[in-house]
């Protein structure tokens, strides 16, 4: 791999064709990277450039009548790019895509999306301002096909997010102070019936004005696979959702404090689904535990540089909250790809690309609206 670079700011506004053409236009390179990964591995799999349109072919129809306006903003991402839509919703889709062409061809290995995240409220922060973040645990290789991706909107809040090139939404926050962070989950419910890809509701919960919208979107979105997600507010209050296909189970703040890796975690949840992603993240027992007796030690005193030492942890290397790069079955090479640090009221986004090998991170920024400044003040002084 070439040297650590910074994640590029692609910035884009307007309707949402001509943003999304803006985008293509932008972070071609980078998309045209992005594609092909996940072609290769399809090709490997002995599918070809017909599959990923057929592939495609069974969400595109559910997507056109359940956010049009995404579907056009791929259109123009595709344009931008000068690639097929077909591989802009391959970027989009790749989780369930992935899943679909193995299981038709009888292969069950995971490669889990792993990611350790955490939340500290307002109170247990020593700013007084909500602190969000995670490592997202993935291709080494996503290092060079990521962006930083800031909307300006006519419509509705503004948005920053990191995403995978092409892609329409990760981890990131909105102008109005709501942001989300996502970890993979697996249980028995996963790929019964087709859902709406995970890219496309994170974006919804960035385009939300109101944070009950955005749990509501997260919430009540049928999905084709288990996702975990958690969403915060600046206003100073922050959910966790296990997400099975068909159903989600709220997790809340304990101490000021959620933390959260790659296993279920809802004593409801576990009594109702069994739990099937541990045989590919065991780690995720001891990750989690890791990160909140770190922060739960400084409660009260927790800063952004807390938050990052915990995401920094190498215990148990090379599979700890801090991924090296790891050689897999297939070529593949794991790591945590980026640790990503946000304070929504500041408008403060920090991202260090391979952080397990560098600790430089890139400050993106967004201009938060008036209310949400009010509403973030109001929370430090009720501390």
């Amino acid at each position: 791999m070439t040297a650590v670079q910074p994640f590029p700011l692609v910035e884009v506004s307007g309707a949402p064709a001509r943003r999304g053409e803006a985008y293509g236009e932008q972070a071609r390179d980078r998309i045209h990277a992005s594609m092909a990964l996940y072609a290769t591995q399809l090709e490997r799999l002995g599918f070809t450039g017909d599959d990923v349109e057929r592939f495609g072919g069974l969400f595109l129809p559910r997507l056109r009548q359940w956010a049009p306006d995404l579907v056009e903003e791929m259109e123009g991402i595709a344009a931008g790019a000068d690639v097929a839509l077909s591989a802009v919703l391959l970027v989009n889709a790749r989780t369930e895509i992935l899943q679909l062409a193995k299981r038709e061809k009888g292969v069950s290995d995971d490669e889990p999306d792993g990611c350790t995240g955490a939340v500290i409220l307002p109170e247990a922060t020593k700013a007084g301002r909500l602190i969000h973040g995670q490592n997202w645990d993935w291709r080494a290789e996503c290092a060079e096909t990521s962006i930083v991706l800031r909307v300006r909107r006519e419509d509705g809040p503004d948005l920053i997010t990191f995403t995978e090139a092409g892609g329409l939404a990760r981890s990131g926050f909105n102008s109005a102070g709501i942001g989300i962070t996502a970890n993979y989950l697996e249980s028995d419910r996963d790929y019964r019936d087709m859902g709406i890809p995970l890219p496309f509701i994170r974006r919804r919960v960035l385009e939300a004005r109101h944070f009950a919208h955005a749990i509501k979107v997260v919430a009540t979105t049928p999905k084709s696979c288990s996702n975990n997600m958690i969403l915060s507010t600046a206003e100073g209050f922050a959910v966790d959702l296990e997400c099975a296909p068909d159903e989600a189970f709220p997790i809340y703040p304990d101490d000021g404090l959620i933390v959260h890796a790659n296993h279920w975690q809802s004593p409801v949840a576990l009594s109702k689904l069994r739990e099937t992603g541990l045989g590919e993240v065991p780690d995720s027992l001891y990750r989690d535990y890791r990160v909140r007796r770190h922060l739960a030690a400084r409660r009260g005193t927790i800063t952004v540089d807390d938050l990052k030492q915990s995401l920094f942890d190498d215990f148990a290397a090379p599979f700890s909250v801090c991924r090296p790069a790891i050689p897999e079955d297939g070529g593949n090479l794991s790591a945590t790809v980026a640790m990503i640090i946000f304070e929504p009221a500041s408008g403060i986004m920090e991202i260090a690309p391979l952080p397990a090998e560098n600790r430089t991170f890139t400050r993106y920024e967004l201009a938060m609206d008036e209310a949400v400044a009010q509403a973030a003040a109001k929370a430090a002084l009720a501390r």
